[in-house]
């Protein structure tokens, strides 16, 4: 995050704002100056949690959005209707806050703009002070950094490397290694599996520090394309006789 960005959401704060935070990478929706909502297209969302997760169908939350979308009580109509408890609402709601917001507030995201008054569909669940979704987002960045300083395994496709032995992995780290095909990016393995992309990047590094994943080598340029002899013999003869006569034979078949 830049330091143009943490000083926005400070005065954001200090203002008690309520409104869309927009950067390239993600959104964050604000009401009386704290984080309600976040939103990437690099994270799953809440909607993917629970549903991937098997705890909500996929007509239950499109029966809740149609029904409560334009009153922005989705996330209100869902423990009603008695979909989800609140409990466990909360919890898949700072989830998918927390894993929007760590690439929504990225260095590299771009400039920020503020959209006064603008509010998410989803409607309240529970507020996040700004200073506390800063704090974990920079957390995020050092425990990544720590466990494999190479963060382009977090942008590139990346590819399972057989091995004969090696530390046990986990259930959630064989489950990636399975979908990295050589196309699929972390983010791309996330959206897939139905799980916070953050959680998966963890595990691409880590499985990358073990010599589990790479990215696959970068495809070699296209070969030069190979001069007709006349051409060459051109440019290493300075007869300019040679010269005038290829002018005249280009100049007529025009």
């Amino acid at each position: 995050m830049t330091s143009e960005v943490s000083a926005l959401l400070a005065r954001l704060t200090t203002e008690r704002a309520t409104g869309a935070l927009l950067r390239d990478t993600g959104t964050l929706y604000l009401a009386d100056g704290a984080v309600v909502h976040a939103e990437s297209p690099a994270a799953p969302g809440l909607d993917a949690l629970l549903t991937h997760g098997g705890r909500l169908s996929a007509e239950g939350w499109q029966e809740a959005v149609d029904r409560a979308g334009a009153r922005r009580r989705v996330a209100r109509y869902l423990v009603d209707q008695g979909h989800v408890s609140s409990g466990e609402l909360e919890i898949c709601h700072l989830a998918a806050l927390f894993d929007a917001a760590f690439f929504a507030l990225a260095p590299d995201s771009g400039p920020a703009r503020f959209r006064q008054g603008a509010a998410h569909w989803l409607g309240p669940v529970r507020p996040v002070p700004v200073p506390a979704v800063e704090r974990e987002t920079r957390r995020r960045r050092e425990l990544l950094h720590r466990l494999w300083p190479r963060p382009e395994v977090d942008t590139a496709p990346v590819v399972a490397v057989p091995a004969a032995g090696g530390p046990a992995m986990t259930l959630r780290q064989r489950a990636v290694l399975a979908a990295a095909d050589g196309v699929r990016t972390a983010t791309g393995i996330a959206w897939l599996l139905g799980r916070p992309a953050f959680h998966t990047l963890l595990d691409v590094r880590r499985l990358a520090a073990a010599g589990r994943v790479r990215t696959p080598p970068a495809a070699a340029p296209p070969p030069a394309p190979t001069l007709p002899a006349w051409v060459a013999d051109i440019s290493t003869d300075p007869d300019v006789a040679l010269l005038h006569r290829l002018r005249d034979a280009l100049e007529a078949r025009l």
